[in-house]
């Protein structure tokens, strides 16, 4: 499978997963953990990849992100202020 950038990155989300994150106060870790007890395997270089655009993110894990982050998928989309 080809995964392709858009403007440079491989998501659009992952500046939007770090400020979600650090309101929460999770470390990349505790976040990584969060997401593998809901069932996505990831590790926290997997976390910063997403965050820093370097990972693609799967729409399923989008979906999680968001319930562990307690924001909507157009805000983590840039769709929404909040």
């Amino acid at each position: 499978m080809k995964i392709y950038d858009f403007n440079g990155s491989k998501n659009i989300c992952g500046m939007r997963v770090r400020e979600a994150r650090k309101r929460l106060k999770l470390s990349q870790e505790n976040l990584a953990a969060k997401l593998q007890l809901a069932g996505v395997t990831v590790e926290r270089d997997s976390v910063s990849r997403i965050e820093i655009g370097t990972r693609f993110v799967a729409d399923y894990e989008l979906l999680v992100l968001c319930k562990i982050l307690n924001v909507t998928p157009s805000y983590l989309l840039g769709l929404d202020a909040d």
